[in-house]
């Protein structure tokens, strides 16, 4: 594949290697700036692929959802998209640590110019942890490692735009985002896809969602269904649920 990775990329030397879903994948990651955690380990857990698909990752960064979907699904094929050189090296590294080079493109390119700019056939999952925010009065700036993680440059619609184009009639699209940005989700995934199902995911079961879990299907038109919420934390002083727990090693999925 176009992008594959090779055998002795150079990288950033700040970088220190991360143990996933119970050490089946190993991640190297910059030691300063964005590293993935928890959003990402959804994510993948949210992806059903079947085998022989095609999945296509808007800004995987250094590849900590592309490696823990090639581990819990061994026949998919899998792509990256992303602007950051250091970020795409690392991907492209992660792949070769983790053995899935053959079946792993990573390309580097921007949200910004579109699906069709990359000339590709659609794929039948495309998938995004999009930048929580557009607005950059609408935070303290972020530290520069961090800003290409934080700041969605070109706004949300540029993500949610390249992803209806990224996949099939049919296709699904699943993002991990703010709870707050529910109905943009909904609104601009709405224009080409339906049948939406969406996961709340709370820090603990008194406290407010602040993450969902977003699936549409392009052309689909299902109702929307509110699914189960997902709880991280309880009081008992373990560090997470069990059924997050349980994610977290790779022993469960989220279902849709």
């Amino acid at each position: 594949m176009t992008g594959q990775a090779g055998s002795s990329p150079t990288v950033a030397a700040d970088v220190a290697e991360s143990a996933l879903l119970g050490g089946r994948v190993r991640l190297r990651q910059p030691v300063k700036g964005y590293r993935a955690g928890m959003d990402a380990a959804l994510l993948a857990a949210a992806v059903e692929a079947k085998p022989s698909e095609r999945l296509i990752e808007a800004g995987c960064g250094a590849g900590a959802v592309l490696m823990q979907v090639a581990a819990r699904r061994p026949d998919v094929a899998l792509t990256g998209l992303e602007r950051d050189p250091v970020a795409a090296e690392l991907a492209r590294e992660n792949a070769v640590l983790n053995t899935v080079a053959a079946r792993t493109a990573v390309i580097s390119g921007d949200v910004a110019q579109g699906f069709r700019a990359l000339d590709l056939p659609p794929f039948d999952w495309a998938v995004s942890n999009p930048p929580f925010f557009d607005d950059a009065g609408a935070l303290r700036a972020p530290a520069p490692g961090k800003r290409g993680a934080w700041m969605a440059d070109d706004g949300l619609a540029a993500w949610t735009g390249f992803l209806l184009k990224a996949v099939r009639e049919g296709g699904r699209i699943v993002v991990i985002h703010r709870a707050d940005r529910l109905a943009d989700l909904l609104a601009l995934l709405g224009d080409k896809a339906g049948s939406f199902a969406v996961r709340p995911v709370h820090p603990y079961a008194d406290q407010p969602a602040k993450r969902v879990l977003v699936q549409a299907i392009k052309t689909g038109k299902a109702p929307l269904r509110l699914l189960p919420a997902l709880v991280l934390h309880d009081r008992s002083g373990a560090k997470h649920t069990p059924e997050a727990e349980a994610l977290l090693r790779g022993e469960a999925s989220l279902t849709w």
